[in-house]
């Protein structure tokens, strides 16, 4: 029989709605909630109310609660400073996107982990999508064929008052639409398509006032020489309308959209099984928000990784990929120019405290 866990839950926010139904239903049998801290403490008690727990509103107190394996979910510019804490007080963590602002941050977290014996896991909830796991499998079985060339859109809608929260859309404490909203489609970009040698950006704040940009568009070269285009916004009106991830390879073309990257809506492979039919249908899933379903199966693997001894589904190093593009796309918009990833390019306003 599989081991049951103490969880506890950092940050009652937005995807907060997310977890307590993933952890009052399809992990009930593997976990028990034992506390979710809030710095407003009514947001703690709500989400308690649902799974069980205590509701506190600082760290030391959810320590106190003894979890083995704490849900970081709080603003995105505190989640290396919480993760840090909480793996030097001998707690397993499993971090939303973005896993760090800084890269140095993102290491320091590793090693510690690391050192302790401790697992750090991070959210790529989306790498768990039927439609993602059928083009990677394409992908790794050659089928694909040599990549030609890659497309992300991400066209959604964010009114003003989502940056009127204090965070969102500023440079220490978020970024723009590359780093909150586009942050899933670059990973898949790199998970599907390889690691990408260059990059060359800009991005401005168009319709939305917020420090960074809330519409950002970008030509990419990867390391096998395919080359690809990201476009993003969060000022489409009247609502999130394209999502997505489109691939051309020498033997087969691939579109991932949904809102969650949850539907496969277009595949072709000269190579094709003719017995393969229904492809599109069968390897997509219909899901209730942007957040999609994957948030259960990955957080069940984490658990099983930790009691196993073993690396998590996603560790830090996976999830600094998506980082490390993020902060050469931030470093081409402050440069003007073209920005190589082997270089480990920085922003220089991206998670800036000083």
């Amino acid at each position: 029989m599989s081991r049951r866990f103490k969880l506890a839950v950092l940050g009652c926010g937005r995807v907060s709605n997310r977890y307590h139904e993933v952890l009052s239903q399809e992990l009930a049998d593997r976990v028990d909630v034992v506390g979710a801290c809030d710095r407003l403490r009514d947001r703690a008690e709500g989400f308690v109310a649902v799974t069980g727990g205590e509701a506190v509103d600082d760290l030391e107190a959810l320590v106190a609660l003894r979890p083995d394996l704490v849900c970081i979910l709080t603003e995105s510019g505190n989640h290396a400073r919480d993760a840090l804490a909480l793996l030097e007080r001998g707690c397993h963590v499993l971090i939303e996107k973005p896993v760090a602002l800084r890269l140095d941050d993102a290491e320091r977290i590793r090693d510690t982990a690391t050192a302790a014996g401790l697992t750090a896991a991070v959210v790529k909830q989306n790498r768990y999508n039927p439609a993602m796991r059928f083009v990677r499998q394409k992908v790794e079985s050659g089928s694909f064929g040599r990549l030609i060339a890659a497309e992300v859109r991400v066209h959604w809608c964010r009114y003003q008052d989502y940056y009127e929260d204090g965070w969102h859309g500023t440079w220490r404490m978020d970024g723009g639409v590359l780093a909150q909203q586009a942050i899933h489609h670059l990973d898949a970009l790199q998970w599907l398509g390889g690691p990408i040698a260059r990059v060359c950006a800009v991005g401005k704040a168009l319709v939305n006032r917020l420090e960074a940009e809330d519409t950002a568009a970008a030509v990419v070269e990867f390391e096998s020489g395919a080359v690809g285009t990201i476009v993003a916004t969060t000022a489409a009106r009247d609502r999130d309308f394209e999502a997505s991830v489109q691939l051309v390879g020498e033997k087969a073309r691939v579109k991932v959209g949904g809102s969650a990257l949850n539907r496969l809506e277009d595949w072709f492979c000269v190579e094709q099984d003719p017995l393969e039919t229904d492809v599109e249908l069968r390897h997509s899933q219909e899901v209730p928000s942007s957040y999609g379903l994957g948030h259960g199966p990955l957080m069940r693997d984490v658990l099983d990784a930790i009691e196993a001894g073993g690396p998590p589904p996603v560790d830090v190093d996976s999830a600094m990929m998506s980082l490390r593009l993020m902060h050469a796309l931030y470093a081409s918009m402050e440069t003007g120019g073209w920005v190589d990833l082997r270089r480990v390019p920085i922003s220089d306003r991206l998670g800036r405290t000083g």
